[in-house]
């Protein structure tokens, strides 16, 4: 007699990968409302890339059409990634890490400085870094976490 054993998974099980589903989700979101107006102002001044878009997502964040894909992109890879655990953990840890990054440009290259191709303003440096800092903290915490409970149930 054969016995089937059928272990039904579910998307984005662990918390990690709940997270990254979540981040995912709300880059989507995000890029998506770069575009339409009224969620962004002045978006008849939307540029592809550079300082001179004046578009403001919801009236404070400086977005392009290249911010805005960013975002749309960012979102695929973090629903993407929630498919597993190790790519959960890997989006929250490296994308968190490249948001640290964008956050320290931010900082270093002056708003109205053609080097701002983003562009970015003052609010975005910051949500920047908390973004980079929830991510990681997220990655790191519940990818650990996670790596546990499944290495305990052995």
């Amino acid at each position: 007699m054969s016995t089937t054993h059928h272990t039904t998974r579910r998307f984005a099980e662990t918390p990690v990968q709940k997270a990254a589903l979540v981040f995912g989700i709300v880059f989507f979101i995000v890029g998506l409302g770069g575009f339409i107006p009224g969620l962004t102002q002045d978006v008849e001044s939307l540029q592809f890339a550079g300082h001179e878009s004046h578009a403001m997502l919801m009236g404070v964040f400086q977005v392009s059409i290249l911010h805005n894909i960013v975002h749309l992109l960012y979102g695929v890879v973090g629903v993407l990634a929630a498919r597993t655990f190790g790519g959960a953990k890997q989006f929250l840890i490296w994308g968190g890490a490249v948001y640290a990054l964008l956050w320290l440009y931010g900082l270093l290259v002056p708003d109205e400085h053609a080097a701002n191709f983003v562009p970015l303003n003052t609010a975005d440096d910051w949500l920047h870094f908390v973004l980079a800092a929830a991510m990681i903290a997220l990655g790191v915490l519940l990818g650990r976490r996670a790596a546990h409970a499944t290495h305990d149930r052995r």
